[in-house]
């Protein structure tokens, strides 16, 4: 998920300010670390250009989060949060139709695609805000990986889940398989203009997944 559509699932994480009241200076040093980290990278983004475009100063910055890597959890904890808010809309309306819960939710990954090709979200979808956190983290950095890490694995878990549910014969490997779609599907959006590419395909591709497996 792009960084301006988490914004908006994850609002009620923050203190909504009142009418009229400029958002906090926390909020908005958050606000442009997101939209900054997300079309730039986490290593392309110092501090110095987050304090600019929130239109603060560095004493309010580290007054804020004692470090960069205390925004950059917060930011990772926030797009988590709006996906996985994403993710149980899409599927609740099925609760207890594990099968069709895979589809809506593969088919609502093509649907926000086509949405995002006919405005100009499309031209800042980078892929998954976590995935490309992952391969600009350190090895050593244990607190920033984990919570990709254990992201991920809940993907994962949910996947196999749903594949277990539904009565599949090797259900970790649908699983799995399911995932590999899913994740795909992000990337090929970066490569691909106006989302043309194999992510339009998933949510067939998903289904004659599920037939094999069932079958």
């Amino acid at each position: 998920m792009s960084a301006k559509s988490t914004a908006a699932a994850v609002s009620v994480a923050s203190e909504v300010p009142a009418r009229g009241e400029k958002p906090r200076v926390r909020d908005r040093i958050r606000d442009s670390a997101a939209d900054l980290f997300y079309r730039h990278g986490i290593r392309g983004v110092c501090v110095d250009a987050i304090v600019e475009d929130a239109g603060t100063n560095k004493m309010s910055f580290y007054r804020a989060f004692p470090s960069k890597d205390d925004l950059v959890a917060e930011y990772l904890r926030d797009q988590e949060r709006g996906y996985w808010q994403w993710w149980d809309e899409a599927v609740a309306p099925h609760a207890g139709n594990a099968r069709r819960q895979v589809e809506v939710l593969m088919q609502a990954v093509v649907d926000l695609a086509k949405a995002r090709s006919k405005s100009d979200c499309c031209r800042s979808s980078r892929g998954c805000a976590l995935g490309n956190a992952a391969v600009e983290i350190p090895e050593d950095n244990d607190r920033l990986n984990a919570i990709v890490h254990d992201y991920k694995a809940e993907i994962r878990r949910r996947l196999r889940r749903y594949a277990r549910e539904m009565g599949a014969r090797e259900p970790d490997s649908l699983g799995d398989a399911l995932m590999l779609l899913l994740e795909g599907g992000y990337y090929t959006r970066l490569t691909f203009p106006n989302n043309s590419g194999p992510v339009t395909s998933i949510a067939k591709a998903a289904r004659a997944l599920i037939e094999a497996h069932l079958s």
